[in-house]
C-alpha cells in the first residue's frame, strides 16, 4: 500500500517548506527565510527522506515542483550549484530506501500546498 506523503516549499520573504503525510494527517512545517521556490522544494524532499530513512513501507513523495522531480528522478539537469547540492543530499538519502517514488501533481491536487497555505 506505502505510505504517501505531499510537500512543497516557498521561497521569498516568508519562506518555509513543510509535509502532509495522507495516511496519518501527520504535518511538518518549517520557516526558513530568504530561501528559493526550488531550495525549499528540495529541502520539503529531504525532510521526508530523513524522517522515513528507516521505514521499510513504500514511499511515494508527491510534489507540484516539476523542477524538483524531474530533477531528482534524473530527466532534466541541474544547473544550479545550490541545487546540485541538496539533489545530492536527496540522492544518498533515497539510495537508503528499497521503494520510493517521486511523482509530480498539479498545484491544486498538493494536499499539503492546501494545509500549508501557500
Amino acid at each position: 500500500m506505502g505510505i504517501s506523503i505531499y510537500v512543497d516549499g516557498s521561497g521569498g520573504s516568508s519562506s518555509g517548506y513543510g509535509y502532509f503525510v495522507k495516511e496519518t494527517g501527520e504535518s511538518f512545517y518549517e520557516k526558513k527565510p530568504e530561501i528559493t521556490n526550488n531550495q525549499a522544494e528540495y529541502l520539503a524532499i529531504i525532510s521526508v527522506l530523513k524522517k522515513y530513512a528507516d521505514s521499510d513501507e513504500e514511499i511515494i513523495i508527491f510534489s507540484d515542483s516539476k523542477n524538483t522531480v524531474n530533477q531528482l528522478n534524473h530527466e532534466f539537469a541541474i544547473n544550479n550549484e545550490h541545487l546540485r547540492n541538496l539533489a545530492r543530499e536527496a540522492w544518498l538519502l533515497i539510495a537508503k530506501f528499497s521503494s520510493i517514488s517521486i511523482i509530480w501533481i498539479p498545484r491544486k491536487d498538493n494536499l499539503a500546498g492546501k494545509m500549508l497555505g501557500s
